[in-house]
């Protein structure tokens, strides 16, 4: 074990930890049917408030910072939400078919290269955000008017039309934005806003898996975690050829607010560059900047004690870190019987991601969720983060539904009011983050009995380091147990390396494994871990 890819267990199996409150997908298909629209007139996307009179005002990233930092200094007050009049009438059901008519895209109509959509707040009440728009650098705040919806009719049911609501404005949750990413004909969501402070961004060819979040705070903490939220949106208007579009949010919570500036530039690789500045309201000890959450139900490790049809099931299968001692480490994830903490480095490392390197249609035979396109994400600080740790929680599920993986970078210092703390970073989504050439990497690990039930067999493939094995040797260890029958060949089926070896556990009810291939004092793959537990 290396300082650098240390790992120090933490379990706490009591703790409440709310990581599954994930935003409902936004991508899922529907089918609507326009309701007296035509009535009205065009749609009109126009930004203006009630009365019809513009809400416009200077706006710049100073002028939010200065906007967080005067909110922080006062107590926080959360905004409580209520249904205008008229939406209050439906029923459930009947408020989940509105959506979003994409004939009402902001910006359809000036031949831009990204569009704006929004989307209503849920019929739960939850605090809707205001969305606005900036352009020259005045801001005007978004009326999302029933004219830019469009609403579900069934046989059943007496369903109130659009217009029958007049002007009301309809409770904001986010919004998502369009480009022609994929095909010039066609206008593809890459990008959402959505929940707290959850957002989702695609690359070509890809799917929405895993979510990034503005901040962590007391995850996986016995007091139970703190869900900040994105309170308002800025987007700039974005120039005729722009290749990024550039948004601003705020952040509150009970312990801090914060300023954000996300430039999103869609592509191979979808590029979001973050800048932020916290000003903390109470002492924050557990802070995660960063964040990233996924779902991790089984793989081919774990995969007995839930019955299931597919060889797998997951957004993400591994954490990937690239340490400043220029080591690359691959964790394995889990889905475990407790809550598990891990952490690894003490330094701010080149980059780390939750990874998705299982892409064959065959690793999961499913047809409908098609997880072999779900995207990785991969983080680059870019700016000074100071001692701290990469921590990785995996929270026990049983339900693909639930996200219940998180991985974040913790800085050793307390934030304290009167203190803003700046971070800046890029998040990289795409089908994998890249490895130095000629170094291998890990693409399937199997565990099992052995034939006296006695021992743990682990089998793993890498590629990338060619396929001989003269002068090669294993760099393996265990935090605990006894290892035997370690061995090495090569894998020509895949022109690869697989490495093999048993463990005894020994007594032990948890086990920390490590393992990489060398020539000498040289490593020619990564560094695989894995932790083993008992239950």
């Amino acid at each position: 074990m290396t300082e650098d890819a240390g790992f120090i267990k933490v379990t706490a199996p009591s703790v409440h930890v709310g990581v599954n409150a994930l935003p409902v997908t936004v991508s899922e298909s529907f089918w609507v049917l326009a309701i007296a629209l035509l009535a009205m007139g065009a749609h009109s996307a126009s930004p203006r408030a009630p009365g019809g009179a513009p809400a416009s005002y200077p706006f710049t990233f100073e002028t939010l910072q200065a906007q967080a930092k005067r909110l922080a200094a006062a107590p926080y007050a959360p905004q409580h939400s209520s249904l205008p009049a008229g939406l209050d009438k439906l029923s459930p059901e009947q408020y989940r078919s509105i959506r979003f008519n994409p004939d009402a895209d902001i910006w359809r109509a000036e031949k831009l290269p990204f569009r704006l959509e929004l989307l209503r707040a849920g019929n739960n009440l939850q605090t809707a955000v205001t969305v606005s728009t900036v352009e020259d650098g005045v801001a005007q705040d978004v009326v999302a008017t029933p004219a830019m919806f469009e609403m579900a009719s069934t046989p059943q049911q007496r369903v109130p039309t659009l217009k029958q609501l007049g002007k009301v404005s309809l409770p904001l949750s986010g919004f998502r934005i369009r480009s022609q990413i994929n095909s010039k004909k066609i206008w593809d969501e890459f990008l959402v806003f959505q929940g707290a402070s959850y957002f989702r961004a695609v690359a070509k060819n890809l799917l929405y898996g895993l979510s990034a979040r503005g901040l962590a705070i007391n995850t996986a903490e016995p007091t139970g975690e703190e869900f900040p939220s994105f309170t308002h949106f800025w987007i700039e208007r974005p120039a005729p050829h722009a290749s990024s579009i550039v948004i601003y949010a705020l952040l509150e919570s009970e312990s801090t607010t914060g300023a954000y500036r996300f430039t999103v530039q869609p592509g191979d690789e979808t590029l979001t560059d973050v800048e932020l500045t916290l000003y903390p309201r109470t002492e924050m000890r557990v802070v995660g900047i960063a964040p990233l959450t996924s779902m991790f139900l089984f793989d081919e490790t774990n995969r007995g004690r839930l019955d299931d049809y597919r060889p797998e099931v997951h957004d993400s299968d591994g954490l990937q870190i690239t340490a400043k001692s220029g080591e690359h480490v691959f964790r394995q994830l889990a889905n475990p019987i407790k809550l598990q903490v891990s952490t690894f480095t003490t330094t701010a490392p080149e980059g780390f991601g939750l990874v998705q390197r299982s892409r064959a249609q065959s690793d999961f035979q499913d047809f409908e969720n098609l997880y072999e396109r779900r995207p990785s994400a991969w983080i680059e600080p870019t700016s000074e983060w100071g001692s701290g740790s990469v921590e990785l929680v995996e929270i026990p599920s049983g339900r693909e539904s639930n996200d219940n993986i998180v991985a974040f970078w913790r800085p050793a210092q307390t934030l304290t009011p009167g203190h803003p703390a700046h971070f800046a970073y890029r998040i990289v989504w795409n089908a994998e983050p890249a490895l130095p050439k000629s170094l291998g990497k890990t693409i399937a690990t199997r565990s099992g009995a052995s034939l006296d039930g006695k021992r743990r067999v682990f089998l793993l493939d890498f590629v990338g380091a060619g396929e001989k094995i003269d002068g090669l040797h294993l760099d393996l260890t265990a935090s605990a147990g006894k290892i035997s029958n370690a061995s090495l060949v090569s894998n020509l089926a895949m022109h690869g390396l697989r490495a093999g070896f048993e463990i005894d556990p020994d007594g032990a009810d948890l086990i920390e494994l490590r393992l990489r291939i060398m020539r000498g004092d040289h490593p020619v793959t990564e560094t695989w871990l894995y932790r083993w537990t008992s239950t």
